[in-house]
């Protein structure tokens, strides 16, 4: 019995001391840092209430305190059942260069937030180069993986093709798409086109700055890279083979070009429509066609390819797409792809057909400020490319002229973005974190995180590309729409796009700097086949939903789950894409 008693007493000082280490005060910041001129806000989570608590800003260099104020009104985030109050520490109007924390005092007790920075162009400086290395890392360049892909059989064929190149999908999956989730209809990401299409973005939007840091000769030929396997995978027949699967086998003869269903079902159905990777394609091989740079492939092949692959899908795409319909990622997929011709051809034709994809585009924005995703109630959500309608639209603006179309573009803009600010914040929301508008049983909600019950019955998993693609938007559409004279719809948008990339970057309730050998605290290393694995610039999927909750409500994030972890740890392509899109368009401001 003493014995008993003894074991008990120690039981309860564990639990006594756990209970105490978690409700200490934690200081939530982006583990990288801002531009001077940035929003930067870091929130503070506590337990308790705080009542007119100062925060100090202290440079670490030298320990001195540079910036004091007081916290912000306690938040509370019911959905998350956190049990927190949460509290915003905004220093935005501090703008000097160098290193430093935030640091509070409760109770005489002091608590320090990871370190973080303060520079010109930070994000770019610090990660581009790692970005590029994890693209490199990630080239399904191995002798494995070329000696398969150079003769791969066509799944229900005796066909074999060469598509050699192109990018590893995740840490976890050797397998390379145009898109996956494809018989989804409604939830096909973009995958290895567009990548391509984010380098040759930066490549053309900041080439002063990438020399400065001499990184543009290694981008341009991981955009070249790329494009060459687009060019690969183009057809005899004028469409974009969908997917190289691996099967998850370790033998690379298993690998297929398939067509893919849920649970790796596997078909013939490997054509790319415009939603399926074709558009994205398209605009990326028109795009790097104006480098008169060749790779294996030269100029004028792909140019020739993308207008070959334009007029094979503008006769064939509702024969690739699963319901035989067309949707609202078709619309801005094909808007991309025929402004991209558009502009590296100035041909008449592709100006009409850019203006046709915008009408169809714009038509779908409701009075609310969502888009619908079909012809009826389903408001457009995406896991990943959330974004892309403004982005898509904001290109189009590169090159249209006429002030009629032009104010119809920008008109839709302008009301997503006002959609976006307000659904974000018509909820206490501490972090900013992006919220968006869905269909669940019928009936259209608004929620933190991508319902897990969806079109695809098993698909749902961490949301950073989803945040980086609404912040390029917001970045990207407020140049447009937000003059400097209109500094409050300026700073609203500013600070949605810093708060959607802190979260990545760590300033998230699990202090996670989802970017890998990043800020303080990262996910474990995920290993895959023939090397490949978790790589310096990959970025994570991130925080769900909680697991359970159909409808995406509640919050979750797991290290380990049975093998089931990947939905919030691995490396994912589109992540670090549109990182790399993000923060080019904050160079560029």
């Amino acid at each position: 019995m003493l014995k008993f008693r003894k074991q008990l007493k120690s039981v309860i000082i564990v639990l006594f001391l756990s209970v105490v280490a978690y409700s200490k005060p934690v200081i939530y910041v982006n583990q990288i840092g801002f531009d001077p001129k940035s929003q930067k806000i870091a929130v503070i989570g506590s337990e308790n209430q705080l009542q007119n608590t100062t925060f100090f800003l202290i440079d670490t260099t030298t320990g001195i305190t540079v910036f004091t104020a007081v916290i912000g009104k306690a938040e509370s985030i019911d959905d998350w059942q956190q049990g927190k109050f949460f509290y915003k520490a905004d220093f935005s109007s501090f703008q000097k260069k160098g290193n430093y924390i935030i640091s509070v005092k409760i109770n005489n007790e002091t608590f320090n937030s990871p370190i973080f920075s303060i520079e010109e162009n930070i994000l770019a400086k610090r990660t581009i180069s790692s970005i590029v290395h994890y693209y490199n890392k990630q080239r399904a360049n191995t002798p494995e993986e070329l000696e398969a892909d150079k003769k791969i059989l066509l799944y229900g064929s005796t066909k074999r093709v060469d598509v050699r190149g192109g990018w590893c999908d995740a840490s976890g999956d050797v397998s390379k798409y145009f898109s996956h989730l494809a018989y989804a209809n409604f939830v096909s990401p973009q995958q290895t086109p567009l990548v391509t299409w984010s380098l040759i973005t930066t490549s053309e939007a900041i080439p002063k700055q990438l020399r400065e840091w001499k990184i543009k000769d290694s981008l341009d030929e991981e955009a070249i890279w790329g494009s060459d396997y687009l060019m690969r995978c183009l057809s005899d027949e004028g469409y974009f083979y969908m997917i190289v699967f691996s099967y998850f086998d370790k033998n690379p003869a298993a690998r297929r070009i398939v067509g893919l269903k849920a649970n790796s079902v596997t078909t013939d159905e490997y054509q790319s429509a415009f939603r399926e990777g074709g558009g994205m394609a398209i605009a990326a091989l028109a795009r790097i066609s104006q480098w008169n740079k060749n790779g294996d492939f030269t100029s004028k092949q792909y140019l020739e390819g993308a207008k070959r692959a334009y007029n094979h899908l503008l006769i064939n795409n509702t024969k690739y797409t699963d319901d035989g319909k067309e949707n609202i990622i078709d619309d801005y997929c094909a808007l991309m792809a025929a402004t991209e011709l558009w502009i590296a051809t100035s041909d008449n034709f592709y100006k009409e057909e850019a203006r046709k994809w915008a009408h169809k585009l714009e038509n779908r924005m409701t009075d609310q400020g969502w888009f619908r995703s079909n012809d009826t109630n389903r408001p457009f959500w995406h896991a990943a490319d959330a974004g892309l309608p403004i982005v898509a639209l904001t290109r189009y603006l590169k090159k249209e002229n006429d002030t009629n179309e032009k104010t119809a573009a920008l008109h839709v803009i302008k009301k997503a973005l006002d959609y976006h600010l307000t659904v974000t914040q018509n909820t206490s929301n501490p972090f900013g974190y992006a919220r968006q508008t869905f269909l669940f049983n019928n009936q259209i909600k608004d929620g933190f995180f991508i319902p897990h019950e969806n079109e695809t019955g098993w698909w749902w998993q961490g949301e950073n590309a989803r945040l980086a693609s609404l912040a390029t938007a917001a970045i990207e559409g407020g140049k447009i729409i937000s003059p400097s004279k209109n500094e409050t719809k300026k700073k609203l948008l500013d600070l949605y796009a810093s708060q959607q990339l802190s979260w990545i970057l760590g300033c998230n309730p699990y202090s996670m700097c989802f970017m890998y050998e990043f800020g303080e605290k990262n996910v474990p290393y995920m290993h895959s086949n023939y090397g490949h694995g978790s790589e310096k610039g990959g970025i994570s999927n991130g925080i769900t939903g909680k697991d359970g909750n159909s409808d995406g409500s509640g919050i979750d994030f797991k290290m380990e789950d049975n093998g089931n972890e990947w939905r919030w740890t691995e490396q994912w392509i589109p992540h670090s894409a549109w990182f790399l899109q993000a923060i080019t368009a904050l160079v560029q401001k």
